[in-house]
């Protein structure tokens, strides 16, 4: 089944409401595990002259070069989510500053949780984000067994409400590193369809639709698409 089949069928049952939860057993087998083991010590040597740029680039600037936010796991498991500082010191001070005085700003996060031009991110941080390098810490959350390089991207407590009934199909996984909405187009994709995404992978998750999903992210990567 192609991804964007995949993707509508899946939005169609959000819509609708009749999704059922379905056991998936390669979730929890070897073979995804050995993926995300070999996957992440792969990933970490090929783009290791990145994240060396990214270790310099950040000790120039005052603050952290990465931070934790902790994120909610499969089960309901919390975690320490790595990834690299992208954002000023004391980024949440000055994002309830935002929100409380621009009301576009505070509308675009209530919906999307995020800020397509978020005056909080530095110009290294940008540049990162660009291209996706601030998420190679969890690569670390892979191997520690947190998080799996293919999954629902990893949310905060506060999302959770958003998920309703497909709560319990994000909590069936480890959050990924990547995942449909990624491959998809990253940013670009409305939160309502990263759900219904997150969903989908719950129940349609292999080995060869792990391997299609990086190899579309990486694609996406490397044409910058969605990213912000």
């Amino acid at each position: 089944m192609k991804l964007a089949e995949l993707e509508n069928r899946e939005l169609e049952g959000a819509i609708s409401g009749n999704s059922r939860v379905v056991y998936n057993p390669y979730l929890e087998s070897k073979k995804k595990r050995a993926l995300d083991v070999l996957g992440a010590c792969a990933v970490g040597l090929a783009l290791l002259p990145g994240i060396i740029f990214a270790l310099v680039g950040l000790s120039l600037q005052r603050g952290p070069v990465t931070f934790r936010h902790v994120r909610l796991g499969k089960g309901g498991r919390y975690f320490p989510c790595r990834k690299f500082r992208t954002m000023v010191v004391g980024a949440d001070q000055k994002l309830k500053q935002l929100l409380e005085a621009d009301p576009a700003a505070r509308r675009e996060w209530e919906r999307d949780f995020k800020l397509k031009n978020d005056p909080r991110v530095t110009t290294v941080g940008r540049l990162l984000r660009r291209t996706s390098f601030d998420e190679l810490p969890q690569l670390l959350n892979v191997l520690f067994g947190d998080m799996s390089l293919v999954g629902p991207r990893p949310i905060v407590d506060a999302e959770f409400s958003r998920y309703k009934g497909s709560g319990k199909y994000y909590l069936a996984c480890k959050p990924g590193l990547t995942g449909l909405w990624q491959a998809s187009g990253r940013s670009d994709v409305s939160y309502f369809r990263r759900v219904a995404m997150d969903r989908a992978y719950a129940e349609k998750a292999s080995f060869c639709l792990d391997l299609k999903i990086i190899f579309l992210t990486a694609v996406a990567v490397l044409k910058f698409k969605g990213a912000y």
